[in-house]
């Protein structure tokens, strides 16, 4: 029996050269967007600045009594904001993530790129989206938080270590399998279940029951693609990252030969010194970003072809890219005269 995850292998790799080619800026830097929030994000590192102010300033117990604006200084309060402030981003960078899923299909099925069609067409069913992974993701961070729970208090409480040793073996195996399980309910919701939402027009729920009664009369091939797609990821994730390091090095040059150049006119430790050196790393921060995001480009475009290839060769009705599949085959290779 022929395997569709090793057939569709160098066939992904066709479609993507024919979708990405020939090259056009406006179309490459929608779909830079689209892969920033579907190719999972970015962490940036956190930077703390200390200053020096006067002593008169401060007062004794470190912390004044209200800030500007009659907002309350109780350190609790103050990290409750920010930790609600960080929940309320990673929501709503979650959900446009969940909407440009089908925007990225949408565009990789037409051939046509744009973004503001697609999410009037599509926001709804990201928002299913969104709450499906809100409602699978949760259960796995209360499990994860719980054994650390388990793991770490009594450990700092003083209290019978037993209990924390126990848990720390019982927890790696049951969290290994909860993690394997969650990865593969997640992986195949964004490889195949948001392709038969677009295909069926349906909710998340009838996108996999269709799934399922698929994956259970056919479960060696999606068992296949899932090894293969994992080392597929694997591979062209670290090509990207290698490619943008590269890049990094390269863009660093000029910057770190500003920073020389200020630091010799005015000093680095100088306010006009600090602007410039504060400038210099947004302004390089925001450009390797969008490399970054450029990078992520023909990454993501070819994981989700190549899911849609497969998907389409398990089922033909589930098929969404049946014209840009025979585009390929029909092509003639370039051994042929």
């Amino acid at each position: 029996m022929a395997l569709h995850a090793v057939d569709n292998v160098q066939r992904a790799l066709g479609v993507t050269r024919e979708f990405l080619t020939p090259v056009d800026a406006r179309r490459l830097s929608k779909l830079a967007v689209v892969a920033f929030f579907v190719g999972g994000g970015v962490s940036l590192p956190s930077v703390q600045f200390n200053a020096s102010a006067p002593s008169e300033g401060i007062p004794v117990n470190g912390f004044p009594d209200t800030l500007p604006g009659s907002f309350p200084a109780d350190p609790l309060v103050i990290v409750a904001v920010l930790v609600g402030a960080g929940v309320l981003l990673g929501a709503l960078f979650a959900f446009v993530g969940a909407v440009m899923e089908f925007v990225l299909i949408e565009s990789l099925r037409t051939g046509e790129v744009s973004i503001r069609r697609y999410w009037r067409r599509r926001w709804r069913q990201g928002f299913r989206l969104f709450v499906f992974r809100v409602a699978i993701g949760l259960p796995m961070l209360v499990g994860v938080l719980g054994w650390l729970v388990l793991v770490f208090v009594p450990l700092f409480t003083g209290r019978d270590p037993a209990i924390p040793f126990v848990a720390f073996l019982v927890g790696i195996p049951v969290l290994l399998v909860v993690g394997v399980v969650y990865g593969l309910v997640s992986g195949f919701t964004t490889s195949f279940v948001v392709p038969l939402m677009i295909r069926f027009d349906s909710g998340v729920i009838a996108a996999w029951r269709r799934l399922w009664r698929s994956i259970t009369a056919a479960w060696r091939q999606y068992l296949a693609y899932a090894v293969i797609a994992f080392l597929l990821t694997v591979a062209v994730g670290l090509v990207a990252s290698i490619a943008v390091g590269l890049v990094a090095v390269v863009l660093a040059v000029p910057f770190v030969l500003v920073a020389m150049v200020t630091h010799v006119a005015v000093s680095l430790s100088s306010t006009v010194g600090i602007v410039v050196l504060v400038g210099l790393g947004l302004l390089f921060g925001v450009t390797m970003l969008a490399v970054w995001a450029l990078a992520q480009v023909p990454v993501v475009t070819y994981l989700r072809y190549y899911a849609l290839l497969v998907l389409g060769d398990v089922d033909e009705s589930f098929d969404l890219v049946s014209d840009w599949r025979d585009a390929v085959d029909d092509r003639p290779s370039e051994g042929d005269g």
